[in-house]
């Protein structure tokens, strides 16, 4: 759409709680109604020490110290449930690979709780400092790092699943950018590790400022409601299950209603508590190991989840749980990451009815450790942690969020629309390119309108010859 332009080029750090990732966005300069048409051109995912995943026991506390610029270290985050993100729009074709410094000196022990909350606020300011110093260095044009809030994950990952569904802009059959007529926004349902997200174009007028978003996109205004539950992900919930499960004074033994009747673990008491998420029962004590004993009890699973959440909304109010303020939910919904995962895994995102979804979830969690190994030899290592988290889903899709039968089908379950990942990075980038102003690329189109309009003529005069 825009052959006269130089392409932009722009790159995202997303240092989540189970991941961490580089990616590499392009768009033409010409933009549309103000807006780039932004597409991934590269990413990169980090894998090993560097993962984004927090060791159960980290061997020493993470010190802002720590944060330097050497290519093969890593970079540690704040807090939990947090992500880290850095942007740079870089002037020519970048490569993804192991010489890019950009790449190389990405994240470690992001979730690490040794830089905790309110008490280390201070450290987590000066561990930002250092990055942007250390990735300043590099030669890209360094916009700065920042913890991105849950709203805007969760409203960017709104834009991104309807930009690339095409419910923002189009491109038409008269080959121009324009806005679908008739077409409805989807809203975004997210589940991450250590948050949860939902967000969606309400049909009322929002209450509360706080659950509010306003994005101007392609010349048209729109109004979301978006929430983040902190410590409600896929992670730090299950966890959290584990935990009130365990109550004290008791022997140390846990029956877990949500696993499978014939699983056994052990689970140091260290590793239990080490998350901010997770309160530990009244007086610290040593470090135990306890013994978890599945018993296979899909109804007392679902009870035990239930405790996790406070339903009541309080007089004259509408919410979602916790007294969060919530309209109703409205339209068509993309459940992606972890919802899409366990429900990929139990052959339920075929758009099957509420129904057939928690009788085919009671049938898996009645299933035997024997049973299961048997059929799902591969999946061994996250095998006795489905039941818990189809269970989850339940309860916050329905009690949480107030979805129901009626409603239940308007969920599309999906780890990819138009054939790319859907995440935060893609809407944010996009979203950025409002705040770039137009005049300041003309510089980098290659030849002045007269200059080109006289090529072509010449060229064309020449084939007539």
């Amino acid at each position: 759409p825009c052959p006269l332009c130089l392409p932009q080029y722009g790159l995202v750090f997303d240092a989540g709680s189970t991941h961490t990732a580089l990616y590499i966005y392009q768009w033409p300069a010409d933009k549309e109604n103000g807006t780039g048409i932004v597409s991934q051109v590269e990413a990169c995912a980090v894998s090993g020490e560097c993962a984004g995943t927090c060791p159960s026991l980290s061997p020493a506390p993470v010190q802002p110290g720590d944060a330097g610029a050497g290519r093969g270290q890593c970079l540690p985050g704040p807090q939990a449930g947090q992500r880290w993100m850095g942007m740079w729009p870089v002037p020519e074709q970048p490569r993804c690979s192991e010489s890019s410094p950009a790449v190389a000196s990405s994240t470690a022990r992001y979730l690490c709780p040794s830089l905790g909350r309110e008490q280390n606020s201070t450290k987590a300011e000066q561990v930002l400092a250092e990055v942007a110093k250390a990735i300043g260095e590099y030669p890209v044009d360094f916009r700065g790092a920042r913890v991105l809030t849950g709203n805007e994950e969760g409203s960017f990952g709104w834009i991104t699943v309807n930009y690339l569904l095409e419910t923002l802009v189009k491109f038409s059959f008269a080959e121009k950018w324009e806005q679908p007529q008739d077409t409805e926004v989807l809203g975004a349902l997210d589940l991450g590790g250590a948050s949860t997200q939902i967000t969606f174009q309400p049909g009322v007028t929002i209450e509360d400022k706080n659950t509010s978003a306003f994005f101007r996109l392609y010349g048209t205004n729109y109004s979301l409601y978006t929430h983040s539950y902190l410590c409600y992900g896929q992670t730090q919930a299950l966890k959290r299950l584990l935990a009130s499960l365990h109550q004290v004074p008791q022997p140390p033994q846990i029956s877990h209603p949500c696993y499978p009747k014939g699983y056994q673990e052990n689970i140091n008491t260290t590793d239990l508590y080490d998350s901010p998420c997770v309160h530990a029962p009244g007086t610290p004590s040593p470090a135990q190991v306890l013994t978890v004993t599945g018993t296979g009890d899909p109804e007392a699973c679902s009870s035990a989840i239930q405790k996790l959440f406070n339903f009541s909304c309080g007089a004259n109010r509408t919410c979602g749980f916790n007294g969060v303020y919530q309209p109703p939910v409205r339209g068509q919904f993309f459940a992606f990451a972890g919802f899409y995962y366990t429900f990929h895994f139990l052959n339920l995102t075929s758009q099957q009815s509420l129904n057939d979804v928690n009788s085919t979830v009671r049938t898996f969690c009645k299933k035997s450790w024997e049973e299961l190994v048997k059929t799902f030899p591969q999946q061994k290592g996250y095998l006795h942690t489905y039941c818990s988290m189809a269970m989850y889903i339940l309860t916050l899709l329905l009690d949480g969020y107030k979805f129901n039968e009626n409603t239940w089908s308007s969920i599309h379950f999906c780890r990819q629309a138009a054939n790319t990942d859907i995440g935060w990075t893609l809407g944010f980038m996009l979203n950025f390119t409002n705040m770039i102003p137009t005049e300041a690329l003309e510089h980098i189109k290659g030849h002045q309108p007269s200059l080109w309009a006289g090529t072509v003529s010449l060229i064309v005069l020449a084939i007539v010859a």
